[in-house]
């Protein structure tokens, strides 16, 4: 009798549902709910590369966040590992309102050490363009960027549509820009061809390109290193540039790629002399020689004429 009763018990225990296969059952709201058949499924939302949110680092308490810590670590960190000289700041003086900021591009130091140099009122009211596929891989790396440096994702593949919305946006609402048109850093020292990034922003928001040059940061934290070592790093502003009537952002950015090479060569020189080659169309080129590597690096190690030297090819970078 007994066991006829357990077994009976049994019987009932195996037609019950367990646990698992009742939360199984259960699909939603434990799971996301099927679409019916029929109805388009809508696009989930990229939370990170270009479709990244960073909205909330340009928020009140985020911007108060970031200036504390340009204006505390990161210049003390600037200061002890590149002591930087600046130069040109004067040419931004007359200037009002949102500027996009477009850079050469060696180091992770770049950022760190332009934020600290552009001057006021600019300096706070900035947003870097970052590369989506690198600094916002992740949630945590998109946010650290965000909050840190105001870094907005920028597709460096191709002008995205989405990058571009997003810069010409804040551009248009008083925020300026700070770009590098190279697309990323420097493989080996010398500079890589500009991009119409920087030009085609301007071209359509209307504001003007402020060319710079930065030289140094390749000797303290070059692509490839780790460890950053101490060396003197130079910021050289140019003069602020806009677009000519019916001119394209193509030919704009060959431009903007050509001031920066008279502000590589009158870093490593003097105004004067670098103006002169300038107009004469012999400042040289930020991408160095069309050789090979070793020949690139021979050139790039110091293997140079004097600034007094007509020949004079190679600005130093």
């Amino acid at each position: 009798m007994g066991m006829a009763h357990d077994l009976g018990l049994m019987r009932v225990a195996r037609r019950l549902p367990s646990p698992v296969r009742a939360l199984r059952a259960r699909s939603f709201p434990l799971r996301a709910p099927t679409v019916p058949r029929g109805v388009e499924p809508l696009e989930e939302l990229d939370r990170t590369g270009a479709g990244f949110d960073t909205d909330w680092s340009r928020r009140w308490g985020a911007r108060m966040c970031r200036a504390a810590i340009v204006e505390g670590p990161m210049r003390v960190m600037v200061q002890a590992l590149a002591s930087p000289s600046r130069r040109g700041a004067d040419r931004l003086a007359d200037l009002e309102g949102p500027l996009i900021f477009a850079a050469n591009h060696h180091s992770h130091i770049d950022t760190p050490l332009l934020l600290t140099s552009i001057p006021e009122p600019w300096r706070h009211k900035i947003v870097v363009g970052a590369a989506a596929d690198y600094f916002f891989g992740t949630r945590v790396a998109g946010a650290t960027a965000a909050l840190v440096m105001g870094a907005i994702p920028i597709e460096r593949a191709r002008v995205g549509r989405r990058s571009a919305d997003l810069a010409a946006a804040l551009i248009d609402d008083g925020w300026s820009l700070l770009i590098y048109p190279e697309g990323g850093r420097s493989p080996d020292g010398w500079g890589q061809p500009f991009r119409g990034g920087a030009a085609y922003l301007s071209v359509r928001c209307g504001v003007p390109v402020v060319p710079i040059h930065v030289g140094g940061t390749g000797s303290i934290l070059r692509k490839g290193r780790t460890m950053p070592q101490p060396a003197e790093a130079t910021v050289t502003f140019g003069t602020p540039m806009r677009p000519e009537d019916g001119e394209r952002a193509p030919r704009f950015a060959s431009r903007i790629e050509d001031a920066v090479t008279a502000l590589a060569d009158e870093a490593s020189t003097d105004w004067y002399s670098a103006r002169k080659r300038a107009h004469a169309s012999a400042s040289g080129t930020l991408t160095g020689p069309e050789v090979g590597v070793w020949r690139r690096q021979w050139a790039l190690s110091g293997r140079r004429r004097t600034p007094s030297t007509r020949a004079r090819r190679w600005p130093d970078l």
